[in-house]
């Protein structure tokens, strides 16, 4: 019985399996890929969140040329961006709400947009992943 056991014992390790040293090379090569490919990925994701901030920024910017065109004005930095989807006090012409959704949106780090009244004029931006402004990182419109 003993020598059975020991020709059964090895068919089974020439049959299959992998070895310690094929499955550290192999390892090996998918660190090396994932050190190549993870910094651009990384990359893309930075960039496509920068786009989508900016394409935020200009249609809160088309709905803010609308809410101008219907009271006559911009909203205060009081009534700031939630004029847009909830009638101020102040605004007798009012017909918003003027974004589709009902809600102002948050940029795409989660952060409300820091909205500036100027004048005749505003400021829009995110300030970007740190979420505070300055730090070369900001995303503004106008």
């Amino acid at each position: 019985m003993a020598s059975s056991d020991r020709s059964r014992a090895r068919r089974r390790d020439t049959r299959g399996g992998f070895t310690l040293v094929e499955l550290l090379v192999v390892l090996v090569i998918l660190g090396l890929v994932m050190g190549l490919v993870a910094p651009r990925v990384l990359g893309y994701l930075t960039s496509s969140r920068e786009r989508a901030a900016a394409l935020q920024i200009t249609s809160l910017g088309a709905a803010l040329d609308l809410y101008f065109l219907d009271v006559g004005r911009y909203p205060s930095e009081g009534e700031g961006l939630e004029a847009l989807v909830e009638r101020p006090s102040a605004a007798d012409r009012w017909s918003g709400p003027y974004l589709r959704d009902g809600a102002v949106p948050l940029d795409p780090w989660g952060n409300a947009y820091d909205y500036t009244p100027d004048g005749g004029r505003y400021v829009l931006a995110s300030m970007g992943p740190d979420g505070r402004e300055g730090g070369g990182d900001d995303v503004a419109g106008q």
